[in-house]
């Protein structure tokens, strides 16, 4: 069983921004760093905005015999 590229790439996507969003808490954990709820919220979207993450169409094919989405 295989992904579709499509699906693969939403897996590689998904880990991609779960990485940043986890580097971005360990960052705003340090003691000399105090934001809001608010601006943390702020600084997340922002790494994840930062990604280069590349859209795919999606092309129904079989890999063998089964797609899986």
């Amino acid at each position: 069983m295989s992904f579709c590229d499509h699906c693969e790439g939403q897996r590689f996507d998904r880990a991609q921004v779960l990485r940043v969003l986890r580097a971005t808490r360990k960052r705003l954990r340090k003691p000399d760093i105090a934001c809001s709820a608010d601006q943390t919220l702020a600084f997340a979207i922002e790494a994840v905005r930062a990604l280069e993450i590349p859209h795919l169409e999606s092309v129904d094919e079989l890999v063998d015999g089964q797609v899986v989405h």
